[in-house]
């Protein structure tokens, strides 16, 4: 059956249920129709979030088709709670440009899925939709001040990096020219679109504490410099305050089922190689504030997603995560030992032992913030029994804890060895999480930190461009914010040919963007690209509707 076919055969509960079950009377919540919700932000407690155990999945280096976090995510949960422990999964939103390109939608997978998926992966509740309008007003609100004749800042045009932002892989939008037509339509310049997951803006929400946090985080949205080198701001535009109107209801986390009738909460997704990766932080403390324990997960492998989590969302709002979840598959393991994606399904015990290194760098990464870990291993139809086998003892070598898990084919009952795993291993460690560095370490002392410890490089190179970054970044005053680090997922290194667990190599910083009002600067290496095309054959091609409006062809 496919992950649509197994949705529709699933009963859901009216949102009013799943809320009363986190205690809130259906008069409290906002309902998008019988089966979705945005919860208000007055039901988050700091002080009964604090008493929750927060646990995050990540994963090992991901081919790319993705391995499975998000199912994981939801398995463990409904494991959890079918072991009597009251919990919670906070995921990220989809976003179009996957749904529709070649990842598909992100609502996990066969009995783990978060419901109603249809609607998740298409549109939802319109918070990407917000996101992309108060950019785009921003955007238009820069040009028309270069336009203006009496109001004008005096912006260099030259300066200004803001782009614009739609909810789709188009990559006939990432250069563009606007203003042609005369100087009624506007002043001429290069642009170009990204894609709404990778704007600043969706970093900003994600990050935001409540809605005036928000507005002053907008109006910290660096623009570009005047003329004679002012640097300009959104809130020198007046902007914030009606970005932050058309953003009243974006901030409010959504709330929607497991297929196990479970509550889940879905709000933001930042990617994870330009931005933080993670789903919102009022998301995580709603969860939290309702649940002994809350799953969350971070995009990518832990040398991105996970990384971020810990060193800019968990610092920025206190967080203190218990353990770590590390999605382990066994293709990905004979991808990064050699295998073309094309034969992954194929039995390969040698390619299999050479991916390992892999795994052992992630185990050692999650130890330098102090944490204890689970492998979980996300079984598939193809993998053999030697194999898995294989798999439990390398890991164990390792002196981790090893679960595996048949999630996507049995939903919590799936799970239950890793929650009996992930329970145990909290109730037995102290909260030992320590960030990897200081936010008050100069700039390229926290890049170095970052790419000698967790992806192993032997040091880092800069542009000529960066250096002169690294001088406005100074100049500015932002020296002391993190860094969120651009790269490549698909090596630990910012080449995504060198897979496994390279060693002697040197990270190129290309450049550092400045994102003020997220929190963060966003040092640039390898080819990160932030609008992605369509494959020759998207996933679009199989979607389809009939006369009764259902929906096939998504996954």
């Amino acid at each position: 059956m496919t992950d649509i076919e197994i949705a529709k055969g699933v009963t859901l509960e009216p949102i009013t249920e799943i809320a009363e079950k986190f205690g809130i009377a259906s008069d409290e919540i906002e309902m998008y129709g019988k089966y979705k919700a945005k919860l208000p932000l007055s039901k988050i407690s700091k002080t009964k979030a604090e008493q929750s155990n927060l646990i995050l999945v990540s994963a090992i280096s991901p081919t790319p088709a993705g391995e499975g976090k998000t199912t994981i995510s939801i398995g463990l949960s409904e494991g959890l709670n079918r072991l009597g422990m009251k919990t919670t999964v906070v995921l990220r939103e989809p976003s179009l440009g996957p749904v529709f390109g070649i990842k598909g939608g992100a609502t996990g997978g066969g009995y783990s899925q978060v419901l109603p998926m249809e609607d998740i992966n298409l549109h939802f509740t319109g918070d990407f939709a917000a996101i992309e309008k108060a950019h785009n007003l921003l955007a238009a609100l820069i040009d028309n001040n270069i336009q203006s004749k009496i109001n004008s800042l005096g912006l260099d045009a030259r300066t200004i990096s803001w782009k614009r932002v739609l909810d789709m892989n188009d990559r006939a939008l990432r250069r563009i020219i606007v203003g042609l037509g005369g100087t009624t339509f506007g002043v001429p310049r290069e642009t170009g679109f990204d894609i709404t997951a990778a704007s600043e803006i969706m970093a900003i929400l994600c990050l935001a504490d409540d809605l005036i946090d928000l507005k002053r985080r907008l109006g910290g949205i660096f623009i570009g410099y005047t003329f004679d080198r002012k640097p300009i701001f959104a809130r020198d535009l007046k902007a914030e305050g009606a970005m932050t109107a058309l953003l009243k209801d974006a901030i409010k986390p959504n709330l929607v089922q497991t297929i196990e009738g479970n509550p889940a909460i879905i709000h933001g997704g930042p990617f994870a190689n330009i931005a933080q990766g993670t789903n919102s932080v009022i998301a995580t403390r709603m969860g939290m504030s309702f649940s002994e324990y809350t799953v969350t997960e971070a995009g990518f492998g832990f040398d991105l997603g996970a990384e971020k989590f810990f060193d800019i969302k968990c610092q920025s709002a206190a967080l203190s995560p218990k353990a770590v979840v590390l999605t382990t598959t066994i293709r990905a393991l004979k991808y990064h030992g050699g295998v073309s994606l094309t034969n992954l399904t194929d039995e390969n015990l040698e390619a299999l032992t050479r991916g390992i290194p892999n795994l052992e760098k992630h185990v050692e990464n999650i130890r330098l913030f102090g944490l204890p870990c689970v492998v979980a291993i996300n079984r598939f139809a193809t993998d053999t029994d030697e194999e898995v086998a294989l798999l439990q003892r390398e890991a164990k070598k390792l002196g981790v804890r090893v679960a595996v898990t048949e999630v996507w084919a049995k939903g919590g009952e799936g799970a239950l060895e890793l929650a009996k795993e992930v329970v145990e291993l909290i109730e037995t460690n102290g909260n030992g999480f320590t960030p990897l560095y200081d936010w008050n370490m100069d700039v390229p002392s926290k890049i170095a930190t970052i790419a000698t410890k967790i992806y192993g490089a032997e040091h880092v190179d800069y542009t000529a461009k960066a250096k002169n970054d690294l001088k406005k970044i100074t100049n500015l005053g932002l020296g002391n914010l993190p860094v969120c680090i651009a790269k490549t997922q698909k090596s630990l290194s910012d080449n995504p040919k060198l897979l496994g667990r390279p060693k002697d190599f040197i990270i190129t910083v290309r450049e550092i963007e400045i994102a003020a009002g997220a929190g963060f600067l966003v040092p640039i290496t390898g080819d990160i690209m932030r609008m992605p095309g369509l494959p020759a054959h998207p996933s679009s091609e199989q979607i389809d509707i009939d006369a009764e409006g259902n929906i096939t062809g998504l996954f």
